[in-house]
């Protein structure tokens, strides 16, 4: 399996699998809305993957992560690869946000050198104001409520 930039012959498999996995091309997290379409990213090929993220100066964010097939090593390639990228452009952190619920991505994330840092409580409330979509219920029965930011340090 191999780790490239995304081509034009990707932007209808990617774009279904974002609509699939997130209910549209946008996704809201610390009071904004990003277009994950309009993002640089990551593919694991032949179609097993994506990774999408925006860079500054010193840090950066991973803004989505889908694996086709969960529990294969999709994920971590990708986020092996982005750091790896990062690291090149001399980017020290790379942040990821998820929600109270996601009791998986928490323990994903943790195990792949991510510490927590921070919680935002009532963060997705504020957030259906910009993508109704949000449900109310997430993993587990749990009331989806809060952002938690995690970070891995790069360098």
């Amino acid at each position: 399996m191999t780790v490239r930039a995304p081509t034009e012959q990707d932007a209808d498999w990617i774009a279904k699998l974002l609509i699939e996995r997130w209910g549209s091309t946008v996704v809201v997290a610390h009071g904004g809305a990003f277009d994950l379409l309009k993002l640089p990213a990551l593919v694991a090929e032949p179609d097993r993957g994506l990774a999408t993220y925006r860079a500054g100066d010193d840090e950066a964010e991973l803004m989505s992560l889908d694996a086709v097939c969960p529990g294969q090593g999709v994920g971590t390639l990708l986020i092996d690869a982005l750091a790896d990228l990062l690291r090149k452009r001399g980017i020290s952190c790379l942040w990821v946000t998820t929600t109270n619920d996601n009791l998986t991505a928490l323990r994903f994330y943790q195990r792949r050198g991510f510490e927590l840092r921070r919680v935002r409580p009532g963060a997705v409330d504020a957030a259906r104001l910009l993508k109704p979509a949000i449900p109310q219920i997430g993993n587990h029965g749990i009331p989806i409520r809060d952002e938690i930011d995690l970070c891995c340090r790069l360098l």
